[in-house]
């Protein structure tokens, strides 16, 4: 198991009402940084002592702030990189549809994949592409079916 997965491991259990207060303050502090200054920099201090500062770049003080907003909320994160692939199985999975769905959007050429021996495999950047084309299609139709239910007097 790696450094990242058991530090995943320990966020899955139940954060102390001090955690999410402290994730809550660094995010704020982080976020009005960021907000004031193109250069961001953070010193770490211990009960032992002060550190140098480190200077980082404005996006990744962004990212840590988002971790620690969802942190204070309770939420849980997951951080992959951008080129793992996914089995048909697991991208059925992360867009919350069936795998026969799956392979029937790679076979009509609207889902991105290449083929590893016999088995297919996502990408995670094309999987959230995809996901986001059928999230924005879902909205459209939900416009649709609003003025068409303005315009019969249902609303």
């Amino acid at each position: 198991m790696t450094t990242l997965e058991k530090v995943g491991k320990k966020l899955l259990t139940k954060i102390s009402d001090k955690d999410i207060e402290m994730a809550r303050v660094a995010q704020r502090c982080i976020m009005e940084s960021l907000d004031h200054s193109k250069a961001a920099e953070i010193t770490l201090t211990t009960d032992k002592g002060k550190y140098p500062s480190i200077a980082l770049p404005p996006a990744s003080l962004r990212m840590i702030g988002e971790i620690l907003g969802a942190m204070s909320e309770g939420r849980s994160i997951t951080l992959m990189p951008s080129k793992r692939e996914f089995s048909t199985v697991e991208a059925a999975n992360f867009i919350n549809v069936s795998r026969p769905f799956i392979i029937k959007e790679i076979e009509a050429g609207k889902l991105k994949h290449r083929l590893v021996g016999t088995h297919r495999r996502v990408l995670l950047e094309d999987l959230i592409e995809y996901k986001s084309a059928m999230q924005s299609k879902q909205y459209a139709a939900l416009d649709r079916m609003a003025e068409n239910a303005k315009e019969l007097g249902l609303d």
